[in-house]
């Protein structure tokens, strides 16, 4: 299994549009808006690392309201645990 991360710029007031749009692409396992540079993130599940091709060229390329991508593959996964630990920093805490 191949992880890709994608970061997506979308045109301003297509963006909803455009993130379900991108949750309904094969292979697409979660999609994100998020804050700064980007507006949308993809987490993109792929069975070989030649399936990568499919998503970015065969359907972001060709879907309209995405202005720009960069494509980031994982190469190491870390334990649920350990995200937890670093992305709940502070939770909890009174």
């Amino acid at each position: 299994m191949v992880t890709a991360i994608v970061l997506v710029q979308a045109q301003r007031e297509r963006i909803a549009e455009t993130a379900a749009a991108l949750a309904q692409v094969k292979y697409v396992a979660e999609v994100y808006s998020v804050t700064g540079e980007w507006d949308i993130a993809l987490i993109v599940r792929l069975p070989e690392y030649t399936s990568l091709d499919e998503v970015v060229t065969g359907s972001l390329r060709q879907m309209a309201g995405i202005v720009k991508t960069q494509t980031m593959l994982a190469f190491r996964a870390y334990s649920p645990e350990l995200l937890d630990q670093g992305f709940g920093v502070g939770a909890g805490e009174k």
